[in-house]
């Protein structure tokens, strides 16, 4: 049996934010998102659950489902005809593509106070499912108690560079012991500029597998034994442990602008995902603020490429070079928009964003502002 709902928006808010060639009906599919249903009737697909609020006869009108029948029914009301409910309802961005992003990856204020993988089974250099991983600092641990296997890849810092065009960020990747290395090899693209001036914003780790504790310290024995007890990646001497959270991370997500406007200059992309230096659509991205910043998970910015600074040869001269040009005296040229992203998992400062929409790549470097901002 089929029930209809009509969300009621005012008359003049639906005329502005309404898409030109909006349909006048669409049906919920499986695989959609509720960003790319709200882009259908929208101009702006963020401020959906704004212009679709709440009404008495909708118990939560963020779940929509696969069959519903969404659709204008008058001119000032968006009309909700409900399907069957037989799955799962559709959320704002693809949960398939994020999964590694939400169970694999997190970042934490400190490791130096980590249990940590001091040996392994038979003296390996990498042990895997059904291998033993011998622990130090899981004093009066119990046996039974399960972890994640967790590697520092990744410490992200904030880079003040007064006097010069503006604030980097450094995204660094991390040797066996969690300190700094050179060499690349991670899921993410970095971008480093070396600086004494900087504030630290976290350090990025990696789940290796989980693991139950058998036996803990035992007189004269400086190590508990932990059982590897899932399919995963090899764990190796100098991965740290956490403890198994039931459940650490969202799975519904609403879009909504941010809370709090920052310092031009505060929020940039640290990295993109699969160590490549730019993304597009459905691409995650690294930004430089979290919970500390109020970003919280669904947050939308709009993503810029910063405005050069360059010298003016007009009035200087065409053959004036760049390099001796002071950078005061260089003409700021206007940022220039990239697209949208999404906050899907927030720490405390730093975040992960899904891209949503582009019309030009997202690279390391690159703005995060509000997502109406004009410029």
């Amino acid at each position: 049996m089929f029930a209809t709902a009509l969300l009621t928006v005012a008359t003049y808010a639906v005329a502005t934010e309404l898409r030109g060639d909006h349909p006048d009906s669409y049906v919920v599919k499986r695989g959609d998102t509720l960003w790319d249903i709200a882009g259908r009737f929208l101009k702006r697909p963020w401020l959906w659950p704004e212009i679709w609020q709440a009404n008495p006869q909708i118990k939560n009108p963020h779940l929509i489902y696969p069959g519903d029948v969404i659709s204008l029914a008058y001119l000032d009301r968006v009309g909700l005809q409900a399907g069957p409910r037989m799955e799962s309802p559709v959320n704002a961005v693809p949960l398939a593509e994020v999964e590694p992003f939400l169970k694999d990856l997190r970042v934490v204020d400190s490791i130096d106070d980590l249990p940590y993988v001091v040996g392994l089974e038979e003296d390996r250099l990498r042990s895997s499912h059904g291998q033993v991983a011998y622990v130090r600092g899981l004093d009066g641990i119990a046996p039974g108690q399960r972890y994640l296997v967790v590697r520092p890849e990744k410490r992200y810092r904030f880079v003040d560079r007064s006097g010069y065009c503006c604030d980097l960020f450094q995204s660094e990747d991390l040797d066996d012991r969690g300190r700094h290395m050179r060499e690349a090899g991670t899921m993410w693209s970095n971008w480093v500029f070396p600086s004494k001036n900087t504030e630290f914003l976290g350090y990025e780790l990696m789940t290796q597998s989980t693991g139950t504790v058998t036996r803990g310290e035992v007189a004269g024995i400086q190590a508990s034994t932990l059982l590897l007890d899932s399919e995963g990646r090899e764990v190796r001497v100098g991965d740290r442990l956490i403890p198994v959270e039931a459940q650490p991370y969202d799975l519904q997500f609403f879009p909504h602008p941010p809370k709090q406007q920052q310092e031009y200059g505060r929020l940039q992309v640290m990295a993109v995902s699969d160590m490549l230096t730019s993304g597009g659509p459905h691409d995650v991205i690294a930004i430089s603020g979290g919970a500390a910043q109020g970003i919280d998970n669904g947050t939308v910015f709009s993503v810029w490429r910063r405005g050069n600074s360059v010298t003016d040869r007009v009035k200087d001269g065409l053959d004036r070079d760049d390099d001796v040009t002071m950078f005061e005296q260089k003409v700021r040229l206007p940022d220039e928009f990239a697209g949208h992203a999404m906050v899907f998992r927030t720490f405390d400062k730093v975040s992960y964003a899904l891209v949503m929409s582009s019309v030009k790549p997202t690279r390391v470097g690159y703005e995060l502002k509000h997502p109406d901002a004009p410029y």
